[in-house]
């Protein structure tokens, strides 16, 4: 069970009711302002990153290295996209869990994430072969 959804309003109503008793309706003033003020930031932000994502391709990230390098369990999807800076390309059916999403970089590798309830639980790199595609043969590393 998600304790966050319950215990962040039930914190609020209880600064409400701490400032009443301590302050009356100035104290009440000063605390919905703050709280108003916190939901202000947190909208602005998700704005923010969803202004940077629909100028981008869905499902591209610069390097599915570096994302995968990044990732932690329990991130939300809105943490990944802030990461990526675009929308995930939905590999499940729409509104089924969990949900997996596939970012993929311009070299052809990709990372696949499955979030369940909102959080990512686990993900996958995947890196193609280095095959030439034109010859069919193997890339060799540039000698340095």
């Amino acid at each position: 069970m998600n304790f966050r959804k319950y215990l962040v309003p039930a914190f609020g109503l209880l600064l409400l009711v701490f400032a009443w008793n301590q302050y009356g309706w100035q104290g009440v003033a000063v605390v919905s302002g703050a709280i108003v003020m916190f939901l202000l930031l947190h909208f602005n932000r998700t704005m923010a990153v969803l202004r940077r994502a629909a100028n981008r391709p869905i499902g591209y990230v610069d390097s599915a290295v570096m994302l995968n390098a990044k990732l932690k369990p329990g991130v939300t999807l809105m943490h990944v996209m802030a990461l990526t800076r675009s929308l995930g390309e939905l590999r499940s059916p729409k509104d089924e869990q969990p949900e997996r999403y596939r970012w993929t970089d311009g070299g052809g590798s990709w990372v696949d994430l499955e979030f369940m309830d909102g959080k990512l639980r686990q993900w996958s790199l995947t890196r193609p072969d280095a095959v030439d595609a034109a010859a069919g043969q193997p890339v060799q590393p540039p000698a340095s």
